[in-house]
């Protein structure tokens, strides 16, 4: 079983940033995938990161060139750092773990998922 931790959500002005950490068991074996969830919407994709070599991410055009993935698996972790913030990106933020490498925009790629950590970022 998997356990995801995520951390580092809070308020934040727009056009700031936040980095946010997830800290996964056995973790090196999985992809990651990071989701948010708005008041009244739908999970979305956010942002995931191959395992093993974590040579291949993947982004949601909206964050695009503003979000960047990363993993260290040493520390058993993945970071989601964001750059120039916008309120639409308010929401809680989740991570979660899958064992393929496929289809990783996909929640239902997803075995294992993390509590969340909210974000707000204000106008």
């Amino acid at each position: 079983q998997v356990q995801l931790v995520e951390s580092g959500g809070g308020l934040v002005q727009a056009g700031g940033s936040r980095r946010l950490s997830c800290l996964a068991s056995g973790f090196s074996r999985y992809a990651i995938g990071w989701f948010r969830q708005a008041p009244g919407k739908d999970r979305e994709f956010v942002a995931a990161i191959h395992h093993w070599s974590g040579a291949d991410t993947y982004y949601t055009d909206s964050v695009k060139g503003r979000f960047t993935i990363s993993r260290d698996n040493g520390k058993n972790t993945v970071y989601l750092q964001m750059e120039d913030m916008k309120p639409e990106d308010t929401g809680v933020y989740y991570c979660a773990a899958s064992e393929s490498n496929s289809y990783v925009q996909l929640r239902t790629a997803y075995d294992y998922w993390g509590q969340g950590t909210q974000v707000t970022v204000s106008s």
